[in-house]
C-alpha cells in the first residue's frame, strides 16, 4: 500500500544573462529555442510525446526518457504571458506514470541598468507521496539554467 504524503514548498532563483529581455524571454517561447536548453540538452535522454502551445490557456508535455528506463513527465499550462517581462504557468511531473509533484511557476525578465536581463523563477509546489522533494526539483530548475545560460552565449 502506498503511503500518501503532500509537502509544501516554496524555492526562488535569480540570475543576470548577458541577453536583452526579449532574447531570454524567446528562450521560452520559440520551440526551437526551447528545445536547446529544456529538458537534457546534453544528449543522454530522448524526448516523447513532446507538444508546444506557447500562448495563455495553451499547454505543453513532453516526456523525457533516461537510459536507465526511467520517465519524467512533463505537463504545463500557461495562465499569464506578458510578452519580454512575465510567465505563469502551472505544471505536474510525473515519474514512470505516477504523479510526483504539481507547481505554479511565475518567471520574470527585467532589463538590466548595466545591460543584459535581470531573470527570476519563483516556483510553489506540492511534493506527493514522497516520490519528489524541494532539493530535487530545485537542483533540477539550476541545472535547466545553466543550459539556458549556454545557449545565450553562443
Amino acid at each position: 500500500m502506498t503511503t500518501r504524503s503532500s509537502q509544501h514548498d516554496t524555492f526562488r532563483l535569480e540570475r543576470h544573462y548577458p541577453a536583452a529581455p526579449s532574447r531570454v524571454f524567446q528562450a521560452f517561447a520559440d520551440p526551437a529555442a526551447k528545445d536547446r536548453w529544456f529538458g537534457s540538452p546534453d544528449g543522454t535522454t530522448r524526448q516523447k510525446g513532446k507538444s508546444f502551445d506557447f500562448r495563455e490557456g495553451g499547454r505543453e508535455t513532453a516526456v523525457t526518457v533516461f537510459a536507465d528506463g526511467t520517465e519524467y513527465g512533463y505537463f504545463a499550462t500557461y495562465t499569464d504571458i506578458v510578452p519580454g517581462e512575465r510567465l505563469v504557468y502551472t505544471y505536474e511531473m510525473t515519474m514512470n506514470g505516477a504523479r510526483i509533484s504539481v507547481s505554479v511557476a511565475t518567471v520574470e525578465f527585467a532589463a538590466a541598468p548595466g545591460g543584459g536581463t535581470d531573470f527570476a523563477i519563483t516556483e510553489q509546489g506540492v511534493y506527493l507521496d514522497g516520490l519528489d522533494d524541494v532539493t530535487k526539483r530545485r537542483g533540477g530548475t539550476e541545472y535547466l539554467l545553466e543550459a539556458l545560460a549556454k545557449t545565450l552565449t553562443e
